[in-house]
């Protein structure tokens, strides 16, 4: 299949509005995890996105501690050279093999950022990364040293285009001033909405690519959450212990979550997909990374690259926000 694209950023790509996040894919019994999952699955899944006609792949050095980059590598390598997508992939962060549950250490010094991108390219099986992106800001040394090194990485040919995930406004402003930031990875969705009033008209401004994270806020906006579904989430799934999960902010989330049913009906599609455009209706937004375990969960979101709603469907949806009282940040795309 093909599907509409949109440019990404000045990076010389250009994505489909949808894209596959590999964070479940680094499997169970880490600090992060989603709980436990098949590679098999995972393969399988990856493969059915692209065949539909998604073109890139988000994923990230630490989910299951390498282990994502090596089952997206497995996919890839099970595709024709043509086929394959883009692939994207943060580091910074270093995690501590003897403690599978302590928290990665955000690290940027340049002598491990090289380490960890000859790591990761060896994991993907790939001679350069479409795109590397700085996880978080880190703990150690100045973001002038880490987006130096990007910088450098990227005209050694190892990186095609560089990135930042997770940093505000004025961390992008100093990255700037260095050379060009080609894209930034925020979490945005009709519940996590601050990202719209910050960073998102900075990006505009200097044209940097956009690809969201968790617009579907970790499934509460799939329509097939529920509170006992929660409540029966894996040990190790890391969403047990977040706030948006429990208490009245989970019962303020699956009511806009419900909020969207009309609007799926209407667009005759699902309550996921209607979620994932809603970010995707937001100017200056070039995509939403949208994460799957099987090839049936990507049909799920899939009519997200296509669908557009419009005005009448976002305000019907700003609406539900305010009644709700989910989240907080703006409502409405301007």
């Amino acid at each position: 299949m093909t599907l509409p694209t949109r440019p990404f950023g000045r990076s010389g790509m250009a994505i489909t509005r949808v894209g596959f996040g590999a964070w479940a894919a680094g499997g169970g019994g880490w600090v992060y995890s989603w709980g436990p999952q098949d590679d098999s699955q995972s393969v399988a899944a990856m493969r059915h996105a692209v065949e539909r006609g998604i073109n890139w792949i988000d994923t990230a050095a630490v989910y299951g501690f390498g282990h994502s980059e090596e089952v997206v590598g497995k996919a890839l390598k099970e595709m024709p050279a043509n086929q394959r997508p883009y692939v994207f992939t943060k580091g910074g962060l270093v995690w501590n093999p003897a403690d599978r549950f302590e928290d990665p250490k955000r690290i940027g010094a340049p002598a491990s950022l090289r380490k960890e991108v000859e790591a990761s390219l060896r994991r993907l099986g790939v001679e350069r990364i479409d795109l590397y992106q700085m996880h978080w800001p880190a703990e150690d040394v100045p973001l002038e040293d880490y987006w130096q090194t990007f910088l450098d990485l990227k005209k050694e040919g190892k990186l095609r285009a560089v990135g930042l995930s997770n940093h505000n406004t004025a961390l992008l402003e100093r990255a700037e001033k260095l050379g060009h930031v080609d894209t930034l990875q925020p979490p945005f969705s009709a519940i996590r909405r601050d990202f719209a009033a910050g960073e998102l008209p900075w990006c505009r401004a200097h044209d940097t690519g956009v690809i969201v994270y968790s617009p579907m806020q970790a499934g509460l906006l799939t329509g097939r959450f529920s509170e006992a579904r929660a409540n029966a989430l894996p040990k190790d799934d890391w969403r047990r212990n977040n706030a948006q999960f429990q208490g009245e902010a989970l019962t303020r989330n699956l009511a806009l979550a419900a909020a969207l049913g009309p609007v799926a009906e209407r667009h005759k599609t699902s309550i996921a997909a209607v979620a994932l455009g809603w970010v995707l209706s937001w100017p200056g937004v070039s995509g939403a990374i949208v994460g799957a375990r099987s090839p049936a969960q990507v049909d799920g979101w899939l009519d997200a690259a296509t669908l557009e709603l419009t005005a009448d469907d976002l305000d019907e949806i700003a609406a539900a926000i305010h009644a709700t009282g989910a989240g907080s940040g703006p409502r409405l795309p301007q």
